[in-house]
């Protein structure tokens, strides 16, 4: 099989470092790749927005499936698109995708589920967003609506800081986002659980935890979610009960 995998990241090279260990896959491509994924697979400049040309690239290198790591090119679109063109693909397609591509789609979609999650209040008014912070006090966690590589959530201990941040995210700090998610904060730590799924069935496949601000002791600025580790030692049979 000839797999092609699309994104430039530590992700990207961490699937490429699996998929080369299979005896089943021949030709292994990386659009665009990095210095990591050259050294096993070849990399092919590319602008991954550009879905014809993508397609154009994956068609001349006889490509059988092509696997999607970012999350801009599926919150766009491109597992659409590319099975309207009759390509097999690994990703969530455009729908789906609204479940990290938008923070009040998914808040919504757990309360109407009844699926446990913070107090939220959605906003695209700055008024009556700082009426909510006010009511609820802090701390409170501002989070832009939209995608922001990891960096779009605040904890923030302070009323002037939070009305700061909601400022900016309504006045469009991150392109993605027009509107502002104001969560309770919930003290504890974060556990992932990941899962493959289709509309059949799921399959885990593992867990991690991740260390997203910046300074030593969970202090400073949220990162892109530098120093993950898996699996999870949090994760107990109780828990995973609960979680499936």
């Amino acid at each position: 099989m000839n797999l092609a995998v699309i994104g430039s990241g530590g992700r990207e090279h961490a699937i490429c470092y699996k998929l080369k260990q299979s005896p089943k896959i021949k030709k292994l491509i990386c659009i665009p790749g990095n210095a990591g994924t050259q050294k096993i697979a070849e990399n092919i400049k590319e602008d991954i927005s550009n879905f014809e040309a993508l397609y154009q690239t994956i068609k001349k290198q006889n490509i059988d499936i092509v696997v999607i790591g970012p999350e801009q090119p599926l919150v766009e679109g491109l597992v659409d698109y590319l099975n309207k063109k009759k390509v097999r693909v690994f990703g969530p397609d455009k729908f789906a995708s609204q479940l990290e591509g938008s923070k009040a789609f998914m808040k919504n979609l757990c309360k109407k589920n009844n699926i446990p999650t913070a107090n939220f209040g959605v906003f695209d008014n700055f008024d009556e967003a700082f009426s909510f912070i006010k009511k609820n006090g802090v701390p409170i966690v501002v989070k832009a609506d939209g995608l922001a590589a990891g960096k779009g959530v605040s904890v923030c201990t302070s009323i002037e800081e939070a009305r700061k941040n909601t400022k900016e995210i309504l006045e469009g700090k991150f392109k993605s986002s027009h509107q502002v998610v104001l969560e309770e904060f919930l003290e504890g730590e974060e556990l992932s659980y990941f899962v493959i799924a289709d509309e059949n069935s799921y399959h885990f496949f593992g867990s991690a935890q991740d260390h997203k601000r910046v300074g030593e002791g969970d202090t400073g600025p949220n990162t892109g979610g530098m120093g993950a580790y898996s699996p999870a030692p949090l994760l107990t049979d109780k828990i995973e009960e609960k979680i499936k």
